[in-house]
């Protein structure tokens, strides 16, 4: 059977899924209607039980597991619910029951950090900013392009003793506060310069220095050629090379469009994260729950095959407005 790539169907995911063939697909990433959140026309979210809910979700990731191909990656984003005042952890009630019934392994769980966060006045709780999107898999062969995840990264600047202008100024005052012998403050004091050195110059981005007596000693994977430094000299330099680090929490704000009349859009650059991360270029991509499109317009942009499900049709005829305006914006390859 041939798969209807590129198009949004109208329909019910769950009755539309079964048609798909098994292992035919390279991820599955979409965002279900949230437990009694809102309302979208129709289909589930509306359950009376969370445990209903969640039992309507994990009936849609059996078939998810069965259509993914063996490297294949199924990525879920979840929002939570308040009940008498307490946080219900719908999310995570799901990821657990998903691995705990279907056998899947649970790679991360991703937090999206809103930039933009619906203001609201609590005065009894915070406001609620962050969703986990849930990484999938059903093997340990999964696909996996951290290079392509990493381009481009934003990164923080590592720490390097504090500005240009105090470069290490305060790692010396603390060699003058330890208890070390006045041969060993010396030998640090000279490390401590040549190390300072390096940073000005460019061979390295950052280091620190720890000092015993005054700093916690390595422990676990830590501990090694380090701990012997701190034995012998009463210090050690631990240089940072500025080898980017992407962290499991992707800070994004919510989509915001003009005209849109769909009540809760993930970003379209949220989805080009994963597909960086999780895909290859041709690969095809399936959402259950297209809603205004956001997944397809990112596979648009990426080269990657789409797949949608909608069961609101005004839904439908939106995400393909939006990829009619995507279409005539140039490819991020």
């Amino acid at each position: 059977m041939s798969l209807p790539l590129d198009s949004i169907i109208c329909g019910d995911c769950f009755e539309l899924i079964k048609t798909i063939p098994d292992a035919s697909i390279n991820l599955v990433i979409t965002s279900p209607p949230y437990f009694q959140q809102r309302d979208y026309g129709g289909g589930m979210g509306k359950e009376t039980h969370v445990e209903d809910y969640v039992a309507q979700l994990l009936m849609l990731m059996r078939e998810c597991a069965r259509v993914i191909t063996p490297d294949g990656s199924i990525v879920f984003n979840l929002g939570d619910k308040y009940e008498d005042a307490s946080l219900l952890l719908v999310p995570y009630r799901f990821a657990i029951a998903a691995t705990e019934s279907l056998g899947l392994r649970l790679v991360n769980a991703i937090t999206w950090v809103k930039r933009n966060p619906t203001p609201r006045q609590f005065r009894r709780r915070l406001v609620s900013s962050t969703e986990p999107f849930f990484h999938f898999v059903k093997s340990n062969d999964y696909y996996y392009d951290l290079d392509a995840f990493m381009a481009n990264p934003k990164t923080e600047p590592a720490n390097n003793g504090g500005g240009r202008s105090t470069l290490g100024s305060r790692y010396y005052d603390l060699i003058e506060q330890s208890d070390l012998l006045p041969e060993q403050k010396q030998h640090a004091r000279l490390e401590l310069a040549k190390v300072i050195q390096e940073v000005k110059s460019g061979k390295i981005q950052g280091f620190r220095l720890k000092i015993r007596g005054i700093h916690s000693e390595p422990f676990g994977g830590q501990a090694g050629g380090r701990q012997i430094q701190l034995e012998k000299n009463g210090f050690t330099v631990i240089r940072l090379h500025g080898n980017p680090l992407k962290r499991d929490v992707i800070e994004m704000a919510v989509e915001s469009l003009k005209g849109r009349n769909h009540p809760a859009m993930y970003p379209v650059d949220l989805v080009v994260e994963f597909l960086k991360l999780l895909t290859r270029e041709g690969d095809v991509v399936l959402d259950p729950f297209m809603g205004s499109g956001s997944t397809a317009v990112a596979c648009q942009r990426m080269n990657r095959h789409y797949i949608g499900f909608e069961l609101n049709a005004d839904y439908c005829v939106f995400a393909e407005a939006r990829l009619a305006e995507s279409d005539r914006q140039p490819k991020l390859l």
